[in-house]
């Protein structure tokens, strides 16, 4: 089988799988990376949004073969370390995990790493941009959420941006 080698939250990893294996599948089974949730795999909930050189990207959607040996790939579980220490929260959870919390956002908890990735990676594009979020940025995000705390999502998203 050929060699797919990426950097998996900050590690350089090599993984023995064939090109045309979804990203998600990768993530899961080889280096038991599970924070990115199996939700529909055809792109659409959004639940295992993640980071691809900084930007989202759903790996459900993504062959392996299609990574270059640069390209970081970052989880939920890598993105407190994509903040400086200073701005991680006393758990050391990144900005936006905090607000997440603070906000109450989870119920059943399943799509809330994929919303933060999300959140994140707006955000991020915003400050880019130099501007701040908006309401129509918010309305871009489409990670869909069986529970419904949508209200709270957003509100959170708005608290983790100032700590960013």
């Amino acid at each position: 089988m050929p060699e797919q080698t990426f950097i998996l939250n900050g590690e350089s990893v090599t993984v023995d799988v064939e090109d045309d294996v979804r990203l998600l599948w990768v993530l899961r089974d080889v280096p038991g990376v599970t924070g990115p949730k199996y939700g529909c795999s055809i792109n659409v909930c959004k639940a295992c949004t993640s980071h691809i050189n900084g930007r989202a990207f759903n790996p459900c959607a993504v062959p392996v073969g299609d990574l270059q040996p640069g390209d970081k790939v970052t989880t939920i579980e890598g993105l407190p370390e994509e903040v400086p220490a200073v701005k991680r929260g006393q758990n050391g959870l990144h900005p936006m995990q905090e607000a997440w919390l603070a906000r109450d956002v989870p119920q059943c908890g399943y799509c809330q790493p994929g919303q933060i990735m999300a959140a994140v990676a707006l955000v991020n594009k915003t400050k880019r941009e130099g501007r701040t979020i908006t309401d129509a940025d918010l309305d871009t995000i489409r990670n869909i959420c069986r529970c419904g705390t949508y209200t709270r999502i957003r509100a959170a998203i708005r608290d983790g941006a100032t700590k960013m």
